[in-house]
């Protein structure tokens, strides 16, 4: 084995291998919304993380440039509240376990004492894929190395948008007012390829029963999350984003799949440089590298030799993404509303203990499959307002009802009561609805954005 395809192989297969215990990582970003419409100021975010810091007592992971805190974390439990992008996009990500009855209590516990603080400002934290007030908040990124050198590398498209067969959107800053919910699940090395490729077919099912991204600048998409990221400088190679085009036969085939992804940033001397994405394969195979870095003041044009260490900024946004810890990040979702948080994580969690069954289910599949459309168009339709008109309505809810079924199924052998958190999504199958489609249908029969976001932010 080529010494490249051996550093692959250990850092993604490796921990496949090993036996483990099946456990479950939630990671749930929310917008904070200044209620009187103004932006959200920083200064109000870090008091009340501060205070919840002092509170919780949480210790400090990390600070950004000016000093201020924007990790925390929970010795005992491996909570942590942090900053995605910006101080106006909060993540809590839950510490690792095997129950999503425990794991929601701790979230609302920390989230309803963040709810209380934020009070005192105006501001709330709710449950949607997009800011609300995006479009009058400063969207800056946390002035830190990572996420200073990402959104310099976000803004770069402007090099490329008339030298690629592909179009650019104009929401560079996309990250700092998009919110997901994301679950890792272990996987072990004998189901991974399965388990990649039987999600994958399932996508444009969650596109309907998760929606929940408006953007008005998009009116026809009801998830416009997922194109943000794959019409963004994260998808200048599409290896990088979305799905997986073709069906993976075996993990030699994965592992040349991830040759084929880009690496686009890296560290030297201790600072983050960015430049034009290289596959990993042409990456390691040049003598020098043309990056930019910032010097405090400007950015300037640096020369670099690639490492073997470089391998650990490979950043990709599939969206079913094996990483490093033996795990599949399943990174399509959006943030829920509050009430219905645990719902990704249950539909994930009962499907990974039913996959010869979701296999077999979807590879028969012919209410979306069979027409000519390939999973990734069909993701993208079923992502938008109005479905594609070769779909049987009736039909379409008995698939999901049935997708469903075996998730309760799974969840219901692990023997935890966690099924309960299905319920919402049967209504929504029966309905074959979303929150951004009822977000939608409410505005036009006369509610106000305000009314979803206090709805949506209900515990």
């Amino acid at each position: 084995m080529k010494e490249l395809d051996r550093a692959i192989y250990d850092k993604y297969i490796r921990p496949t291998e090993k036996k483990r215990d099946f456990s479950i990582g939630i990671e749930i970003e929310m917008p904070v919304v200044n209620l009187s419409g103004e932006p959200v100021e920083e200064k109000a975010v870090l008091e009340v993380s501060d205070v919840f810091r002092r509170h919780f007592g949480f210790d400090v992971q990390s600070k950004d440039d000016n000093g201020c805190i924007n990790s925390i974390t929970d010795r005992s439990n491996g909570d942590n509240l942090s900053f995605d992008c910006c101080y106006s996009n909060l993540e809590l990500s839950m510490g690792v376990g095997d129950d999503l009855i425990k794991i929601h209590e701790r979230f609302k516990k920390l989230y309803t004492f963040l709810q209380q603080q934020f009070a005192k400002f105006g501001y709330t934290l709710t449950g949607m894929g997009i800011n609300p007030n995006y479009a009058v908040n400063y969207n800056k990124p946390v002035p830190n190395e990572r996420y200073r050198m990402l959104y310099h590398y976000l803004h770069s498209y402007r090099k490329y948008q008339f030298e690629l067969d592909r179009r650019f959107h104009e929401f560079p800053e996309f990250g700092t007012f998009t919110s997901a919910s994301q679950v890792q699940l272990d996987v072990q090395k004998d189901s991974l390829i399965d388990t990649i490729n039987t999600f994958g077919l399932l996508e444009p099912y969650k596109s309907l029963i998760f929606a929940n991204s408006y953007l008005p600048e998009y009116p026809d998409y009801l998830c416009v999350r997922n194109m943000l990221w794959e019409r963004s400088m994260q998808g200048f190679n599409p290896h990088n984003v979305g799905m997986f085009l073709q069906k993976l036969e075996s993990i030699d085939e994965l592992l040349e799949y991830i040759k084929s992804q880009s690496i686009y940033c890296t560290i030297r001397n201790g600072k983050y440089v960015d430049f034009q994405p290289i596959s990993v394969g042409e990456y390691f195979s040049r003598e020098k590298i043309c990056a930019e870095e910032f010097d405090g003041k400007e950015y300037k044009t640096i020369m670099f030799a690639p490492e073997k260490n470089d391998l650990e900024y490979l950043r990709t946004f599939k969206f079913e993404d094996l990483t490093f810890r033996g795990t599949i990040e399943y990174r399509s979702s959006c943030c829920q509303p509050i009430k219905d948080v645990m719902s990704v994580s249950a539909f994930h969690t009962g499907l990974a203990g039913k996959l010869s069954e979701l296999k077999q289910l979807l590879e028969n599949d012919k209410v979306i499959y069979g027409h000519g459309y390939s999973s990734a168009e069909l993701q993208n339709m079923l992502s938008k307002t109005k479905l594609p008109d070769f779909i049987d309505t009736d039909l379409l809810k008995d698939q999901l009802t049935r997708i469903l079924d075996l998730a309760r199924d799974g969840l219901k052998l692990r023997g935890k009561n966690e099924e309960q958190y299905l319920d919402v999504l049967y209504q929504r199958a029966h309905h074959l609805t979303n929150p951004a489609k009822q977000m939608l249908e409410g505005i036009k029969d006369g509610k106000s954005i305000n009314d979803y976001i206090a709805l949506y932010s209900m515990v």
